[in-house]
């Protein structure tokens, strides 16, 4: 079996999310993901990584993914070269599932479970306002809504709209979105804003609700013990990405001054990334995203060196529905898997205008069905929008593996 085509495609609608799909010479084909920049990411795949691919043996993953790493790694590696090689490897385990007539968590290695329990990331999309209603002071009302539909964990991020914006230094104002800099003070007035939420949350549904927060690294350190000391009395799930993860001491430090779980964090990039955070003891939960860090290959390297310090894995998913099935294939794998995260407004909407199959969601927990590879693909209208940007490359084309 050999590679034979590569594709590369996304569409306006959602401008951020690109499909990798890999074509092998006896007519399968596999698909991956990732979100992010995806001209720079099918740049890098048709530019440097398609002399790599061409032609080659798919089921030979390990090596594919040390030949392109070590590529990349040559000029500095993470960014749209990681997204790539995500995206990459993915369809890689996607090929090899189908080749076999094997789900992908076979090939890894077995189930050490059928199923996992999910959280909702509280985002909006179409009819589906769940941003809406935390943001704007109806989270307690959301609470009872997930839990009738078995959903017993969701994810907010209340303090975000006391951050920095983007919008420089003059006229600052606060920067709700999830991107900004690090903010170096937090009023106290607004520390209980952000505090009502939660309070909300617990007043309507008690403790049947586990509530995660999600800070996106909008504070820094002393800023950061402030919020999670204040979210002590409230029992949340965990507080993530508090602080920017590049600096582990810095959890370290928080860790020292609260009682909370800390969450750490999609941002870092293969096992390299998360090695100091596990060995220094700066975390408590582990959470990759396979679509950024490097795949199935090098994500279930980070999720057993965890493992060895007994830490558990969350995986990080509010991307696309590959990065969704990819993701459940590991989680219902690994011995240390916790939670999934989920965003019901995409797996109830957008991921089903695309995909050939729905994820099984029912009652807070996810299963996978016993079919090949990923078990999905994408459907044929995809392929049929005109908003779609397709690039190809193959083997009627000259490559020259110096390029680069």
């Amino acid at each position: 079996m050999k590679i034979n085509r590569i594709e590369t495609l996304w569409y306006d609608e959602q401008p951020n999310t690109l499909w990798v799909r890999l074509f092998s010479d006896d007519g399968l084909i596999g698909l991956g993901e990732t979100y992010y920049v995806p001209r720079a990411v099918s740049a890098i795949i048709h530019d440097v990584f398609a002399s790599l691919l061409l032609d080659r043996d798919p089921r030979d993953i390990e090596n594919i993914w040390n030949n392109l790493f070590s590529t990349v790694n040559f000029f500095g590696y993470a960014g749209a070269e990681m997204r790539a090689i995500s995206a990459i490897d993915v369809a890689l385990w996607d090929l090899l599932g189908q080749y076999t007539g094997q789900p992908i968590y076979a090939l890894l290695g077995g189930r050490n479970r059928d199923r996992i329990a999910i959280y909702n990331t509280c985002v909006s999309y179409g009819a589906q306002r769940d941003y809406q209603a935390w943001a704007e002071g109806d989270a307690g009302e959301l609470a009872v809504d997930l839990l009738r539909q078995g959903i017993t964990a969701m994810k907010i991020w209340p303090f975000d709209q006391f951050g920095v914006s983007l919008g420089g230094p003059i006229g600052q104002r606060a920067g709700a979105g999830a991107v900004g800099p690090v903010g170096h003070f937090l009023r106290k007035a607004d520390l209980k804003k952000g505090l009502s939420i939660v309070e909300d949350i617990r007043r309507a549904v008690g403790d049947r609700m586990e509530i995660a927060i999600e800070g996106h690294a909008r504070w820094n350190l002393p800023e950061a013990v402030k919020i999670a000391q204040a979210l002590e009395p409230y029992d949340i799930l965990w507080l993530e990405e508090i602080i920017p993860p590049d600096n582990p001491e810095s959890y370290v430090r928080l860790k020292q001054q609260t009682s909370l779980r800390l969450c750490v964090s999609e941002r870092l990039f293969t096992r390299f990334g998360f090695r100091a955070v596990v060995e220094q003891n700066a975390a408590d939960i582990i959470m990759p995203d396979m679509a950024w860090t490097g795949g199935l290959t090098e994500t279930r390297k980070i999720c057993a060196l965890a493992d060895m310090y007994y830490l558990p894995i969350t995986s990080h998913d509010t991307i696309g529905p590959v990065a969704l099935w990819s993701a459940a294939h590991l989680m219902l794998h690994i011995p240390n898997a916790m939670i999934m995260e989920t965003v019901r407004a995409y797996y109830a909407g957008w991921y089903n205008d695309v995909m050939t199959h729905p994820i099984p969601i029912s009652e807070g927990m996810l299963s996978l069905p016993d079919r090949p590879g990923l078990g999905t693909a994408l459907r044929p209208e995809v392929f049929t929008r005109s908003d779609l940007h397709m690039e190809v490359s193959d083997l009627t084309q000259r490559f020259d593996p110096s390029r680069g």
